[in-house]
């Protein structure tokens, strides 16, 4: 019998449920102990994605309409929770000037100047890679390999910073704890590697330097971080794979 503090199949339907609008039923009572599996539910919401792109191919439509639908999956996947958290970021902490209005204006459901052109160049920059990545005959893999990834930061950083609103979403989930990093990280590999090969080092390693950069900055401006900073890690996250393997293949 599965100890309720082992991780398991379940983790795995709450990171799901969790991260996105696929009716998944689970339970969330092991909370941040589940987060090992956040860039396994990645992986899942990857492959969807990258099967609408090489559907898309095969119907004869060019790579960067292909491309196109292919990102546009992921929002509609994940109603948009990890763009929705990177434009509040961008507003909060360019917006405000004290750490109380930076997360006042975070929690603020309206979207801001700076948002708008941090999504513009979110989706720009992940279409125009998406396309050069179809265009070599680089599909479900890197999409899967990407989203997987770029789901690892999200683990970190809700390790590393405390809570910065008491009541919000990462506060509720709470904090995971090393083991379980350390499980996401080794989940976020196994995944990349057969997908990515050689390139996985190098994605780390841009992924790496985006994350402790927006834990820098989100310790600095607000004191930690809430959910709308975990989904910019995404992201940000999933922008530094993509250009890395676009210039690999470019």
């Amino acid at each position: 019998m599965r100890n309720d503090d082992t991780p398991g199949l379940g983790d795995i339907a709450a990171a799901l449920a969790l991260l996105s609008r696929l009716p998944v039923r689970a339970s969330h009572a092991r909370g941040a102990a589940a987060a090992w599996a956040w860039p396994v539910a990645g992986a899942v919401l990857g492959a969807l994605a990258g099967a609408v792109g090489l559907l898309a191919l095969a119907v004869g439509l060019p790579p960067a309409l292909a491309a196109g639908l292919a990102l546009a999956m992921g929002p509609i996947l994940t109603g948009g929770l990890h763009e929705d958290g990177l434009a509040d970021t961008v507003d909060g902490l360019w917006g405000g000037w004290s750490r109380e209005r930076r997360l006042e204006i975070m929690k603020d459901s309206h979207i801001g100047s700076y948002g708008v052109i941090a999504l513009v160049l979110s989706l720009g920059l992940r279409w125009v890679a998406l396309a050069t990545l179809f265009q070599a005959g680089h599909v479900v893999a890197v999409m899967i390999g990407a989203a997987a990834l770029s789901r690892l930061p999200m683990v970190v950083l809700s390790h590393r910073l405390p809570a910065a609103r008491p009541g919000g979403l990462s506060a509720r989930v709470g904090a995971p704890g090393g083991v379980t990093v350390g499980l996401a990280a080794l989940a976020a590999v196994v995944i990349a590697t057969p997908c990515l090969g050689l390139a996985t080092a190098p994605a780390l390693i841009v992924v790496a330097v985006t994350t402790l950069a927006l834990g820098a900055i989100a310790r600095a401006k607000i004191g930690g971080q809430t959910g709308d900073i975990l989904g910019a890690a995404q992201q940000l996250g999933e922008i530094a794979v993509l250009i890395t393997l676009a210039a690999a293949v470019g």
